[in-house]
């Protein structure tokens, strides 16, 4: 696996790697990370490249939220990265990606107005604008993200149509711990009591599933619902949204259909987790 730093090294790179398909992260990986890049390395076939990237971008964290700790592991990525099948890994520094001067940033104006972007104001437009430079430097054919920020994978997909970027998206399922909590490298900040509680979250979203399956498709009942499962089983976390939401437009549903989502944002002390399920009736 090569480890590439630069702009210039990966620009020599893309030269001649022919067909490639990419996983951006921002490193601290885990099972879920490694699991985007096997599946990576599985539709890439033999004749393609797997490239991953690590890179903790600021523009996406706001003011008051954990750009400085968020955990940099480096070493440990770089190994998740190689046992799971990926070809290179860039891994640029501040400087590398972002010029001091930098004036233009890329904003998304619907998508991004509901859910996590509802109460993390301009979140998306620094995804946004970071996965933008990264599809325009390693030029992939492909890309794989997962679907546990759903709001992402939808905005992914939105911006690739929207600036005619010859790149296929790939939405992977949650890859979650043996409890049905999702992964996630906040995790790490639970207390033992949070953790014990945070696979609420999941079983409250299946519950809502069974729900809609049975015929309850009002999104007032099936919120409710969640919201008081949450209350008996975490109450240590406190609610950010529980919406019903279209799962290619995210706008807000008053009744679910085959083509719908319910999404959820829960903070604990030190994390906020999310989560979401599709749903079907």
């Amino acid at each position: 696996m090569t480890l590439i730093e630069t702009v210039k090294d990966l620009r020599a790179w893309r030269k001649n790697a022919g067909h490639v398909i990419f996983v951006p992260t921002m490193g601290a990986l885990h099972e879920g990370h490694t699991t985007l890049v096997r599946e990576a390395r599985t539709l890439s076939g033999p004749e393609s490249k797997v490239a991953a990237s690590i890179f903790v971008n600021p523009l996406q964290f706001g003011p008051n939220e954990d750009f400085d700790k968020y955990p940099r592991t480096l070493e440990n990525d770089l190994m998740m990265c190689r046992e799971a099948g990926a070809d290179m890994v860039f891994a640029p520094t501040m400087k590398e990606v972002y010029h001091a001067d930098r004036s233009i940033k890329i904003s998304e104006s619907s998508l991004s107005t509901v859910l996590c972007g509802a109460s993390r104001p301009g979140h998306f437009d620094g995804v946004c604008t970071v996965v933008a430079k990264l599809f325009n430097l390693v030029q992939p054919d492909e890309a794989v993200f997962g679907k546990k920020d759903y709001q992402q994978l939808a905005i992914i997909r939105r911006l690739v149509r929207d600036l005619d970027m010859p790149v296929k998206i790939h939405g992977i399922e949650t890859v979650r711990e043996s409890d049905g909590l999702a992964m996630s490298s906040r995790n790490r900040y639970l207390s033992p009591a949070e953790r014990a509680q945070a696979p609420a979250l999941r079983a409250a979203l299946i519950e809502a599933r069974e729900a809609c399956q049975s015929g309850v498709t009002g999104a007032k009942n099936l919120t409710h619902l969640i919201q008081e499962y949450l209350a008996a089983h975490a109450n240590l976390g406190r609610v950010d949204y529980i919406a019903l939401v279209d799962q290619h437009s995210l706008q807000p549903l008053d009744i679910a259909h085959s083509q719908s989502l319910i999404a959820l944002a829960v903070f604990f002390d030190k994390a906020r987790l999310i989560d979401n399920i599709e749903l079907s009736h």
